[in-house]
């Protein structure tokens, strides 16, 4: 590896994520920032619309057609944008890390059935591999392309897959409720975000058929072929975090199997996932309002003593492992970095 560093483009450095990503890469001891862009706020300090990075950088905002060559970029657009651009924005880095939802599916055809439009460049999806660490770490050390799972994809997956991985559950009755920080949106304003309608709101906003759902899927079928999510959605009155709670029942021949020995050989060694068994204090089960900002994934459970059913909860924060955190990983595991590089936060409490 060598000492130089390498450098970085942040495509779409306005929004929430983009911002994210700005902030974890400021300090890394091996990124040099040459490009971050926003047709909005072209060559506006980045200061402006990141207030908390007032001092911390003199970038400032340019727009795509300004890009030059790099080694990595992170393209942090909505939906539906990075794919149309995505032939060009490949010409102008070696590795590209995708934060949207363009890339994540494995077909034009899921993509179609859960966004109910057409991929712009269907010959793309097979050049991406998923960002997860914990799960694909070694796809990812070879990996030119990355996609980045969603926020509540990616909580919801480490939070079940040990149990997914080890076949003890029974696969078609696995029920999921996120409930999710406003940020989650975006940093576009619409009806639903607006302040008078979005305070003090417990919304069920999606209670089937979200999104995410294809991408839970498409992981724990590689384990479970039948395996069946149902995911409902709800808003809660935070900025940052999600807290997953999933109910799942273990099959009858499994019933004695010891559930947190499958969670600590999974995750022993992952630098950001931590099992929580807490008896006392607070917070013994996973809170999301201690990881804002940070990069970890809590998780912990509890048996139902009536049955063979599970309380699987996990929490992180969905612009840090949900998303921008995920994709500096995933950046530190394609250079050879240090895992933890950019990563180091470990919180704020209380908050």
């Amino acid at each position: 590896m060598s000492s130089s560093k390498i450098t970085v483009s942040i495509v779409g450095a306005s929004g929430y994520s983009g911002g994210e990503v700005l902030r974890l890469l400021l300090n890394h001891p091996h990124v040099a920032i040459k490009h971050v862009t926003s047709s909005k706020y072209n060559k506006m300090p980045v200061g402006v619309v990141h207030p908390n990075l007032r001092g911390s950088t003199k970038l400032t905002f340019s727009t795509i057609e300004n890009l030059t060559n790099v080694d990595v970029m992170f393209v942090c657009l909505p939906n539906g944008i990075s794919q149309t651009l995505m032939p060009n924005l490949m010409t102008k880095a070696k590795k590209v890390i995708d934060l949207g939802a363009d890339f994540r599916l494995t077909s034009a055809e899921s993509y179609e059935q859960w966004y109910g439009e057409t991929h712009a460049e269907p010959k793309l999806i097979e050049k991406f591999t998923d960002g997860i660490a914990e799960l694909n770490r070694d796809n990812i050390k070879q990996a030119t392309h990355v996609a980045c799972y969603g926020c509540e994809a990616t909580c919801s997956i480490l939070a079940l897959y040990p149990l997914y991985k080890a076949g003890v559950l029974e696969p078609d009755k696995t029920i999921i409720e996120a409930k999710i920080g406003s940020s989650a949106a975006g940093a576009s304003c619409g009806a639903s975000t607006h302040h008078p309608e979005r305070a003090g709101v417990m919304r069920s906003y999606k209670p089937t058929m979200h999104r995410h759902t294809a991408e839970i899927e498409q992981i724990m079928k590689v384990h479970m072929p039948d395996a069946f999510v149902s995911l409902s959605a709800t808003a809660v009155e935070v900025v940052r975090g999600i807290l997953v709670t999933a109910h799942v029942f273990l099959a009858p021949k499994h019933k004695d199997t010891n559930i947190l020995k499958l969670y600590k050989d999974c995750y022993q060694d992952e630098p950001f996932v931590r099992i929580i068994v807490d008896k006392m204090g607070l917070y013994r089960v996973p809170e999301p309002k201690i990881l804002s900002g940070t990069n970890f994934c809590d998780i912990g459970f509890e048996k139902d003593a009536r049955s063979n059913r599970y309380v699987i909860m996990a929490a992180l924060d969905n612009l840090g492992k949900g998303n921008a955190g995920q994709a500096v990983q995933a950046m530190n595991i394609m250079y050879g970095f240090d895992e933890t590089n950019g990563l180091e936060f470990t919180g704020l409490h209380p908050v």
